[in-house]
């Protein structure tokens, strides 16, 4: 028989667990734990299958519909401004989006040079401000750029700013702030409502008593 519950596609990494945490607590089914190298697990009941994805793939696996509902930090979905509903802020994987660069950033010339691995934040950032810039795509290590001169600033995500002290740099703007979300495939939305609205309640519910015990 075809399996006829709602799919989701977790981002893989250090915000899985957490996910699959307030999950659990929110009584919702979660599968196993499992050391195996499996990409698709059920919960126990067969209720909801788990897609295990890379965190840049989760928007374009819920656009297209290949699962109904994706969690991925909203870093991930402002780059890659994919088609979907943000129908919750999970509230864990919680850092911010930053301009970085030496405390005392000197110009090399008429137009800056921006390093980011997240090149259309960076873009949509600086136009907003009416600033000419060039953005620089990297995938790793930006921290590097500002300080062999290959960039002026960065773009990046910090979480604790420690990268960022140990190596000389600091914060000179605040972004935006970034947490992980839950989101929905627009067809699946409207089809599955009711299955989505119990899920969503659950999860803001839960979300909602963690943020009472933390006050």
């Amino acid at each position: 028989m075809a399996f006829d519950g709602l799919t989701i596609a977790l981002s893989k990494g250090r915000i899985m667990d957490q996910t699959l945490q307030l999950f659990h607590e929110a009584g919702i089914p979660v599968p196993a734990d499992d050391d195996s190298r499996k990409l698709i697990l059920e919960s126990p009941c067969g209720t909801i299958r788990y897609m295990i994805a890379k965190p840049t793939d989760v928007p374009t696996y819920v656009e297209y519909g290949a699962a109904d509902l994706g969690i991925v930090g909203k870093d991930v979905l402002l780059e890659a401004g994919r088609d979907v509903y943000e129908l919750l802020d999970l509230g864990i994987g919680k850092c911010r989006m930053c301009v970085a660069g030496l405390p005392e950033t000197k110009y090399f010339g008429t137009v800056p040079r921006i390093a980011s691995k997240y090149p259309r934040i960076a873009t949509e950032y600086f136009r907003s401000l009416g600033q000419q810039v060039e953005v620089i795509l990297l995938h790793g290590s930006v921290e590097l750029a500002p300080l062999i001169g290959l960039a002026e600033r960065i773009v990046d995500i910090v979480e604790t700013g420690r990268t960022l002290v140990e190596n000389g740099l600091v914060v000179l703007e605040e972004i935006v702030p970034i947490s992980t979300r839950l989101i929905a495939n627009r067809m699946s939305f409207r089809l599955r409502e009711q299955e989505i609205d119990e899920l969503t309640r659950k999860l803001r519910g839960r979300i909602d008593l963690r943020k009472e015990v933390q006050v």
